[in-house]
């Protein structure tokens, strides 16, 4: 099934036209049906139960036996023990959701390539990059249009609201992205989500107390690592306790910047990227427009394989006989040193008309054994960043150099695995809060020296990254890291206590709101309508998950600590790869976890890397 329905589900993202929509939206809800029923099948259910609890069970290897339990736990939380009439209800419920927050996502690319600003008097971009500039005269030569065309694509927002000089600009971006899809902003009520969260947020509330939970947050829980929805609370403030400190003595420093540059005693929300950029660039002495040269996307590529192939053994070639859904994307092939071969993986790194915005990896093809041999693991790789312009190779800012790692790191937790039953392959069976430790733990390598010797270097010249600019960049991996782990802390809480607090009546803003007034230090207008464009949790499956970000932010620092601690041994990487990557979700992943590192996970790494080390304020 999945390798049927796998390929529409990826094109309705990836180029996501009115045909691919048509196509997608026809066979959904057969889809969620089919699954439905098949999660609802008590002859199935019976079978599994059986033989759990037959003599054979007991011979089972540890990976059987987390399938059975795995599968018979999710025919608990699929309503099999439901009565007819609250099964039947269950079933309406699925259904519902699986529409609308198809359709949430539909209504954000809607909204996204609704807007645009067509300008024709360059003064008014003042302060923009040449390669800013330079995609908005392209964007708008493909309309027929002079001059230039902003945007609310990321690369395009990004490059007016981190360094257009004019303050009125950044300040009508901000508002027609801080609005997107919802009832204000210049799109008012056009593409409005608010209507559809509403139903979602009542709809997964009841089917969690079909289910037998108290809310929908400890249904999202029962598949994951943390304990409780309030112990994934006092985790998330006491992380914002020990952030606080550091984002007000940034935010005061922003402020003074920002007050003797240009006399500016209102900061606002459109201007903190472009202070912050500022502020970096005269505290730091560097810019991200300053590194861009040194990352070219296709030297960036080979470099993070070049990382991947040392630490873990394997090779990665290019496949250049598979067929593509746009020229842009690639594909290449895993193997393991001595050539046999391990999977296969789709790389789509350019933002284009139609396709979804941000950046995530996909399964196309899991590894199982089946009847005729072993079926290999496939995965999709998707980034939007700005594409090459004019002749010139497409440049990369750090960041997304961060997020192009992070993103490979998914890809390699899927084709590394050595599992061949496809319900706990790869990630598949993960804790849903430990399936970003592989990602982010090779964000990590984006800041090591020898990993950025291999690749940082400038397009033009083929000159090294200088020493004196790889330690510019070291020193700001903490740059205004309260401020950003305040940030996240901020949606992970408005995310838990929207699920946990339905039943109480409390509205989405107002969950929102009474999240910031508790951990935030600058709040955004009452007008910004965050949550209206928040996929994660909304069209995604980050649903009282949001925490996983920072909880596996944890796992990878530490993780990665281990690698410091060993001085980067091959043996270490070896040994990441035969726990944490290898057995996918056929063991506990704290088991794993332990396994790799020799001791359950410590918050000290995350804090150091951030820069947030108490009493250092």
């Amino acid at each position: 099934m999945s390798r049927a329905w796998g390929p529409i589900q990826h094109l309705f993202g990836v180029t996501s036209t009115s045909a691919w929509r048509k196509a997608f939206n026809a066979v959904q809800p057969k889809i969620t049906e089919y699954g439905l029923e098949l999660s609802q099948n008590e002859a199935l259910f019976q079978a599994y139960e059986q033989l759990a609890a037959s003599p054979a069970a007991a011979s089972f290897s540890p990976t059987r036996k987390k399938v059975l339990t795995d599968a018979i736990r999710d025919f608990k939380l699929s309503g099999i023990a439901l009565p007819a009439e609250q099964k039947a209800r269950y079933k309406v419920i699925a259904l519902r959701l699986s529409e609308l927050q198809t359709k949430f996502e539909e209504n954000l690319l809607d909204a996204v390539q609704a807007w645009s600003k067509h300008v024709t008097d360059e003064a008014l971009l003042v302060g923009m990059t040449e390669e800013g500039k330079a995609q908005a005269a392209e964007k708008a030569k493909a309309k027929e249009l002079d001059g230039w065309l902003l945007t609310l694509d990321f690369p395009s927002y990004d490059a007016v609201i981190s360094y257009a000089d004019n303050r009125e600009l950044r300040h009508e971006l901000y508002e027609a992205y801080a609005t997107r899809a919802s009832e204000l902003g210049p799109q008012g009520g056009q593409f409005d989500n608010t209507p559809l969260m509403q139903e979602i947020i009542a709809l997964r509330d009841e089917e969690a107390r079909l289910l037998g939970f108290n809310n929908f947050a400890e249904l999202s829980l029962a598949t994951k690592m943390a304990e409780s929805p309030d112990a994934v609370e006092a985790f998330l403030l006491d992380l914002a306790v020990k952030a606080k400190p550091f984002a007000l003595a940034e935010l005061d420093e922003l402020r003074a910047f920002a007050k003797a540059r240009d006399g500016l005693s209102d900061l606002a929300p459109w201007d903190m990227a472009y202070y912050s950029e500022k502020l970096k660039e005269q505290k730091l002495g560097y810019s991200e427009e300053e590194l861009r040269p040194y990352f070219p996307a296709q030297q960036v590529i080979a470099g993070m394989f070049e990382v991947v192939e040392r630490m873990y053994g394997v090779r990665i070639e290019a496949a250049a006989d598979i067929k593509t859904w746009h020229k842009d994307v690639t594909t290449w092939r895993l193997a393991e040193a001595d050539g046999s071969e391990i999977g296969l993986f789709y790389l789509d790194p350019y933002a284009r008309q139609d396709k979804r915005g941000g950046a995530w990896m996909d399964e196309c093809l899991v590894r199982r054994q089946t009847a005729t041999g072993l079926q290999r693991p496939v995965a999709y790789l998707t980034c939007n960043f700005t594409p090459p312009l004019g002749g010139a190779p497409a440049l990369l800012t750090h960041d997304e150099v961060v997020t192009l790692f992070h993103e490979f790191g998914h890809g390699l937790h899927h084709l590394l695995t050595r599992v061949d039953e496809a319900s706990v392959s790869g990630i598949r069976g993960v804790a849903w809060d430990a399936v970003e430790l592989p990602s982010q733990f090779m964000e990590n390598w984006c800041y090591d020296r020898a990993t950025l010797n291999g690749f940082a270097r400038h397009y033009k010249t083929g000159e090294t990254i200088p020493d004196a600019l790889l330690a510019k960049l070291q020193a700001g991996r903490g740059y205004q890291a309260g401020l950003m782990t305040l940030r996240q802390v901020e949606f992970s809480l408005f995310d838990l206590r929207l699920h946990r607090d339905t039943a109480k009546g409390v509205g989405i803003l107002d969950t929102l709101n009474a999240a910031r007034a508790e951990v935030s230090v600058f709040p955004p207008p009452a007008w910004n309508r965050m949550p209206n464009s928040f996929g994660h949790i909304f069209a995604g499956g980050y649903a009282a998950g949001y925490y996983s970000y920072k909880w596996a932010e944890v796992l990878s620092a530490d993780a990665f600590a281990a690698f410091e601690e060993s001085n980067f041994s091959p043996d270490t990487g070896r040994r990441f790869r035969d726990t944490v990557l290898a057995n996918g979700g056929s063991q506990d992943a704290m088991d794993l976890f332990v396994a790799f590192r020799g001791r359950k996970p410590e918050v000290e790494a995350l804090l150091r890397h951030s820069g947030l080390v108490p009493n250092a304020v």
